[in-house]
């Protein structure tokens, strides 16, 4: 790791607090609500340290309530989907083999990803490593403390806990579209999508419909648009 990119490591690691506090409350619940529904005490654990993704456990996890496990573990997958187009518009930054993207990619998550941003749209890896860090610890944590303590919803929903996690994701949208006019298109075709499919569908169809709206961030560049690209610390 050079130098520049132990600075963004650690900087990442700084802005993951925020995400991580607020990551600690989504794991809370899920931690209860598994115990809840008989997964035990290890199983839960494990699967947020392994799988590490809030919808797609919490998919999993009302799924199997009401379907097959197939049917379960399709709706995880879907839910998921957003994933891919992060995952091509970060590939440009990631450095190294195909082993080395491959784990560099393990770090992508929704708050990482915007948080390793640039204004010249390409992305700091070891920012987005630093800032999913915490978070995964928290993630892993705060499920153990929910399984084992199992807070019940009526508390949580006393403390006002229940609406850290949105709020959260709230800021980190006002923020990315304050720098980036494709970023208020997206955002304002995704809210008209959702709405639109809300008389037809569920919430959470509505959702996964609108994120065809991030694909207005695959647009490349128009030659008028390109600005300078940062490249170890320095511009050119």
């Amino acid at each position: 790791m050079t130098e520049f990119g132990r600075q963004s490591f650690v900087r990442g690691l700084r802005l993951g607090i925020g995400p991580a506090l607020a990551t600690t409350v989504l794991a809370l619940n899920f931690g209860a609500e598994a115990r809840a529904r008989g997964w035990g005490t290890v199983a839960p654990v494990a699967f947020s340290a392994f799988a590490f993704s809030g919808s797609a456990q919490f998919t999993l996890l009302s799924s199997l309530s009401g379907a097959t496990v197939l049917a379960a573990i399709v709706a995880a997958m879907v839910i998921n989907v957003r994933y891919l187009v992060m995952s091509v518009a970060i590939a440009p930054s990631l450095r190294g083999g195909r082993l080395a993207r491959m784990l560099q990619a393990q770090a992508i998550v929704d708050a990482s990803f915007l948080a390793a941003h640039d204004e010249d749209d390409r992305y700091d890896v070891w920012r987005m490593i630093g800032v999913s860090v915490p978070q995964w610890i928290c993630w892993t944590g705060g499920t153990a403390v929910g399984v084992l303590a199992a807070p019940s919803p009526d508390l949580m929903h006393r403390l006002g806990l229940d609406v850290a996690f949105p709020a959260f994701f709230i800021v980190l949208l006002i923020d990315e579209v304050r720098r980036s006019r494709r970023a208020v298109a997206a955002c304002l075709l995704g809210a008209v999508i959702a709405a639109g499919l809300l008389f037809v569908t569920g919430p959470s169809y509505a959702l996964l419909g609108a994120a065809a709206a991030t694909l207005i961030g695959l647009r490349r560049r128009r030659p008028h648009e390109a600005v300078a690209v940062r490249t170890g610390g320095q511009r050119r």
